[in-house]
Parts: structure tokens; C-alpha cells; sequence
């Protein structure tokens, strides 16, 4: 059995799905349900025995203690967390409690349970950390992209707080031994996301005929991953890595923001045209964010070299994908 958290939650939903249309071995789903959290992505899994749902947070100590003495886990894969930027600047202690409290106590409450592991299955075990890029600061269009030897530099409160939480994670693996692998993804895109990030944005407010409000230039440059790759690639991860490793995942698709816009516009002007003409008169540029990074840019060749992975999706057919999934599902604008 796999212990997922955050399983409720963007990439978390997309994992368990992709996980359990390619496996049987069961999942036990620990999330909290917060805004994020939509237990309604799952519902097809409401009768199937692979998937136990706990909702429950990663700051409970007496939970997290219970769940591992009851269901034994052989791995932990960490995805629970506060992300959006804008968010932890308006409210950034929520983002120190779930994203450095909650990985100490599951971090701690892991190293207990893996102690008194049995041999074979303590030697096996591993507890898989997903992070972010944004930990590595910001780049200028000439600097050659993030390696996994990049110093961390995290310019908001979101990316501080997951730094924080990846040097515990290493810390864990340094003072206990405790085999932990941490990831760093790039801006994850696909299904099921909370329309608060800027791909679901744009799609449901151009949908309903609103504006499409582009922090000042819209230049800035990010680098994209389909979800499903991403998911892809932390099973092969958890697969194939050695305790203490750390691996980018990359898209390698970098593109600026309003780019992005200008494709979705035309995709949505393909898929489901508007009578008053194109998507594109509703960009509207609006004032930038505190302290926002210019270019965020993912070497991820060492996953590639030593674990064989790339991205299946291109930049092209996941947008399509994903335009196309959310004008047939019902979202929240």
C-alpha cells in the first residue's frame, strides 16, 4: 500500500487515478480537504477497494501514528501542501503550518514507524517529497535553466516554505537515515486543477465572457508539465531512485504567460467559438504581484539520464487536452 498526501488535491487526484488505472496495489488518501481539496474528482473510486479515503491533516500527529500502525504503508508520497503564490502573500501562516509544521510531523511520525520496521520491508521503504522550482528563485532569459545543484533563493512565502520543508526532508535523510527522495516540478498543468491558477483561470473566465486579468507584461516565462507526466514521472521515481536523490521534472515546453493565453484563446476559438468574436479582447493586463519571479526554467536530463524519463506530452497536445477537458466539465468561475 501507498500512503498519498494531499490525494484530493490537483496533482494528488491526477496520481491516484493514474496510479489505480495502472496498478491494484491500494492507496490509502489522507487530505484535509481545503479549498483545493475536491473529493468529488474521486467519486468513480467510491466503490473500489484500492482507494481509502482519510480526511485528515498532516499536522495530527495522533492520525498520522494511527494510520501507519493500521495499514503498514511501504512508501509516502508527499503532496500535500499550500501552493499558490498569491495566496501566501495575503496568508502566509497557513503556508508555514501545512508546508513546514506538517512535513516535520510527517516526517517525524514516518522516521518512528520506519525504525521499527522489520528488515527487508525498512530497507524498502521510501518517502517521496514533491517540491516545486520556485525554491530556486528566479532567472534572467540568458541563465542556463534550474539544476538539481542550484542554490536555493525562494522570493515569496510559498516558495520559502516549501525550501524550508525540503531542507527537513534532507536533514531526515542526513541525521536518521531516513530514505527520503525529493522532487522539484515545474508548473503543472491538466485536469481537475483549482481555477485559481492561470491555465483553469483563463479557460473558465473566458468560458463565461469575463476579463482575463495578465499580471503587468505577461513576459513572464515558466516552464511546463502536463500532469499525467508528472505523475509518470514520480512512479518511475519511486521505482527506480536511491534514498537521498533529488530530481527535476520538466515539460521542457518554456513559454511566457500571455503566450499561453494567446494558445488557449485560440484553442477556445476552435472548440467552442463565441459569437462576439475572439477570446482574445477579454485580456486585460493588470498590475504585477509583489516580488514575482521573471523565469523559472528546469533542467531535468538527470532524470532522464539515470531513470530513463521523459515527458510524453508536448506543450501543443497537453493544452489541447486540457481546454478541451474543461469545456466539457463543469468548474467553478
Amino acid at each position: 500500500m501507498l500512503l498519498i498526501t494531499g490525494g484530493a488535491g490537483f496533482i494528488g487526484t491526477n496520481f491516484v487515478l493514474d496510479w489505480l488505472a495502472h496498478f491494484d496495489e491500494p492507496i490509502l488518501n489522507l487530505d484535509v480537504l481545503t479549498y483545493a481539496g475536491n473529493l468529488n474528482n474521486l467519486t468513480h473510486l467510491a466503490n473500489d477497494d484500492r482507494h481509502i479515503f482519510v480526511q485528515g491533516s498532516i499536522c495530527d500527529t495522533t492520525l498520522l501514528t494511527r494510520l501507519l500502525s493500521e495499514h503498514r504503508p511501504r512508501a509516502i508520497i508527499h503532496f500535500a501542501a499550500e501552493s499558490h503564490v498569491d495566496r501566501s502573500i495575503l496568508s502566509p501562516e497557513e503556508f508555514i503550518q501545512t508546508n513546514i509544521v506538517g512535513t516535520f510531523r510527517l516526517l517525524e511520525t514516518a522516521r518512528r514507524y520506519w525504525d521499527e520496521l522489520p528488515d527487508t520491508p525498512k530497507a524498502q521503504f521510501r518517502f517521496l517529497h514533491i517540491s516545486t522550482d520556485e525554491v530556486y528563485g528566479s532567472l534572467a532569459a540568458n541563465n542556463p535553466p534550474f539544476t538539481e545543484t542550484k542554490c536555493y533563493e525562494p522570493n515569496s512565502p510559498y516558495s520559502a516554505s516549501k525550501a524550508a520543508s525540503d531542507h527537513l526532508v534532507r536533514a531526515y535523510y542526513h541525521t536518521y537515515g531516513l530514505p527520503v527522495i525529493t522532487t522539484h516540478c515545474s508548473n503543472n498543468y491538466g485536469p481537475y486543477q483549482f481555477p485559481e491558477k492561470l491555465m483553469p483561470l483563463m479557460i473558465t473566465h473566458a468560458l463565461a465572457g469575463k476579463p482575463l486579468p495578465i499580471y503587468g507584461d505577461g513576459r513572464q516565462i515558466r516552464d511546463w508539465l502536463y500532469v499525467t507526466d508528472h505523475c509518470s514521472a514520480v512512479r518511475r521515481v519511486l521505482e527506480a531512485s536511491c534514498p537521498g536523490a533529488t530530481y527535476n521534472i520538466g515539460g521542457w515546453n518554456e513559454k511566457t504567460n500571455i503566450d499561453i493565453v494567446y494558445q488557449i484563446c485560440d484553442l477556445l476559438d476552435e472548440m467552442q467559438p463565441d459569437p462576439k468574436g475572439s477570446y482574445r479582447r477579454l485580456i486585460t493586463h493588470i498590475t504585477d504581484r509583489p516580488g514575482h519571479d521573471r523565469r523559472y526554467a528546469i533542467d531535468a536530463s538527470k532524470i532522464d539520464a539515470e531513470l530513463g524519463w521523459r515527458p510524453a506530452e508536448t506543450l501543443e497536445t497537453g493544452l489541447r487536452k486540457t481546454v478541451a477537458w474543461y469545456t466539457k466539465h463543469a468548474v467553478s468561475k
